[in-house]
């Protein structure tokens, strides 16, 4: 409704004649949420960007239009529906307002299939299961809430407007691990400090929804081998169910070697691959696409991945500057400018470690150079870690320099062979913060940007670290006000060691344009992982089946296939019979 109203607004419509565009040209609209800049915006507004199709090829429906973008960006009042105002924007290397004169005409840049020279000599690579796929999934009351069973994994999962799919009630081999684990928020803030652009401040999830945006999975598409989907329901605007189909895939992966070693005295290998369970979603938030995935794998070890890709945001800018360009921003295209801009996650984890009812803490281990002593560090290559006890709550950053690791531990339940306690580090990427300067709104409404980690004691309500209401948030409702009240994280109220706090793990991408993100982007791909410390007695991977030819039935180039019958050994090495569950031989390594 809004990109409808904005096109047939007689005003905008008498700003696009002064363009001249060819006859039969279709213009395109792009709604954006109008971010709060504290001046004069009250009320809920859109801001519009206009583009339009390729004129010689108007009717392709696919057409990149972020390769033609206008001048032009109506404003339209969220309750109204109606434009308000219409801003012409700046062109050149200042907050200068030129007249609007004719279109300059460009060359098109198609993303699409039809319009590329596709490779014809990439032979086909399938992943098949020929006896079906290794998790359970079971429905629990409605067709929103699923129980998973994969290998010693167990959880639920749920699926909502904003945050996409919610896992809960995660544990390994029966063992409490996380009570809730979901994509709290995001922020992309972009570079251009000019007007209407400095506004350009999007949260995917606190405007938009990951869940509310997420794609209709397709087999063989989106994901290879044996795949689940899962559908879920969420309401409109006006409150009415909407169903969305296959907004969740399920499957497993090969994720390379989970562990090996080779006794170079005998030659005799011992390798397990690592298989993983994948729970994805994709989301389309207008030009861009953000691929998000769970995934878990046979040694205890948790993985939040996102995957970015899609189309840059795009903006006019002058001719005269394709070479030249502007300082923050990259020209992709004659006449199109890329701004660069920030892609900010927060991924919110509710821990259990280890119990139901008592309760966890944070620390840091750092590792640091000895001192040069005579008798203790005489060769000066020693070096010790240090443990350290977050006990309020607070905004922690990380420190690569001393190698600053965070862990979740439960100080009530200790390994039996170290005494140490147990729990899960957590290990996320450096990423540069916010780049808006503090007094900034985009700083403000962004209230977990600014640090890697934020740990809160828990309180109801508190899921979204950039607060409820991102879209005119001027701040102080989201994580850095919550943790600002520095609560007791390190005792439990009845003074017990642990309690139920929360940790936001902040990671992102500084995007810098490049020519090759244009007319489509490569997946840029960042992740944050959660592996065990001191959770095991020894390596819970030692009990996965070794890597056998029998099973994975692989081909060498050239030579003769081998397939359920067949042999692999190496060096040589002793022969170990693998049985089924019936006593059978399953196959020889």
């Amino acid at each position: 409704m809004i990109e409808k109203n904005a096109l047939d607004d007689e005003g905008v419509k008498a700003e696009i004649s002064k363009l001249q565009l060819p006859e039969g040209t279709i213009v395109c609209a792009d709604p954006w949420i109008y971010g709060s800049d504290g001046a004069n915006d009250n009320e809920r507004l859109y801001q519009v960007f206009l583009y339009m199709r390729d004129p010689s090829n108007a009717s392709e429906l696919d057409s990149n239009h972020y390769a033609f973008p206008l001048p032009i960006s109506p404003v339209l009042d969220c309750n109204t529906c109606k434009v308000i105002r219409i801003d012409i924007m700046p062109t050149g290397k200042d907050n200068t307002i030129k007249p609007i004169s004719k279109w300059t005409p460009v060359p098109a840049n198609e993303y699409i299939h039809e319009y590329q020279d596709l490779r014809t000599d990439l032979k086909p690579l399938q992943v098949v299961q020929p006896e079906g796929a290794s998790f359970t999934i079971t429905p629990i009351g409605n067709a929103t809430l699923h129980n998973l069973y994969w290998q010693k994994w167990n959880m639920q999962i749920h699926h909502n407007a904003r945050e996409g799919p919610v896992l809960f009630n995660i544990t390994y081999d029966n063992r409490p691990l996380i009570f809730r684990l979901s994509l709290s928020d995001m922020n992309i803030p972009y570079a251009d400090p000019r007007h209407p652009f400095h506004k350009k401040s999007a949260f995917d999830l606190g405007d938009a929804g990951a869940g509310a945006t997420a794609n209709n999975l397709q087999l063989g598409c989106d994901c290879l081998g044996h795949i689940a989907y899962l559908s879920s329901t969420i309401s409109d605007d006006k409150g009415q169910p909407t169903h969305l189909e296959n907004c969740i895939c399920i499957h497993e992966q090969d994720g390379g070697i989970a562990w090996k070693h080779t006794n170079y005295r005998t030659g005799r290998a011992a390798v397990t691959r690592n298989r993983e369970l994948v729970i994805q979603t994709i989301i389309t938030v207008s030009n861009y696409e953000y691929i998000l995935a769970y995934i878990f794998n046979q040694t205890g070890e948790i993985t939040y991945e996102v995957r970015a890709t899609g189309i840059l945001s795009t903006q006019p800018i002058d001719h005269d500057l394709n070479s030249s360009g502007v300082p923050w921003g990259t020209i992709v295209h004659p006449g199109v400018l890329a701004t660069h801009h920030q892609h900010i996650f927060s991924l919110r984890i509710d821990p259990n470690i280890g119990s139901l009812t008592s309760g966890n803490q944070l620390l840091y281990t750092e590792a640091h150079a000895m001192p040069h002593d005579p008798t203790t560090n005489p060769h000066l290559n020693g070096y010790t870690t240090t443990d350290t006890l977050v006990t309020h709550s607070t905004g922690l950053s990380l420190c690569s320099a001393n190698n600053r690791t965070f862990k979740i531990i439960n100080p009530n339940i200790r390994n039996s062979i170290n005494n140490s306690p147990i729990g899960y580090k957590i290990v996320a990427p450096e990423f540069q913060k916010i780049l808006s300067a503090p007094d900034s709104y985009n700083y403000k409404r962004a209230e977990f940007a600014d640090q890697n980690i934020y740990v809160t004691q828990y309180r109801d309500r508190e899921l979204y670290a950039g607060g409820w209401y991102t879209n005119q948030s001027r701040g102080g409702t989201g994580v850095r006000s919550w943790a600002e009240r520095e609560d007791d994280i390190a005792a439990g109220p009845d003074g017990s060691e642990g309690s139920d706090l929360v940790v936001f793990v902040q990671f992102g991408i500084n995007h810098i344009p490049r020519i090759e993100d244009f007319p489509v982007m490569p997946c840029e791909k960042i992740a944050v992982h959660l592996k065990p410390v001191n959770f095991f007695e020894r390596n819970p991977g030692l009990d996965i089946a070794p890597s056998l030819q029998w099973s994975n039935c692989s081909t060498k180039v050239g030579g003769k296939e081998e397939g359920q019958e067949g042999r692999h050994r190496q060096g040589g090495g002793v022969e170990l019979e693998v049985k089924g569950d019936g006593g059978e031989v399953r196959g020889k390594l």
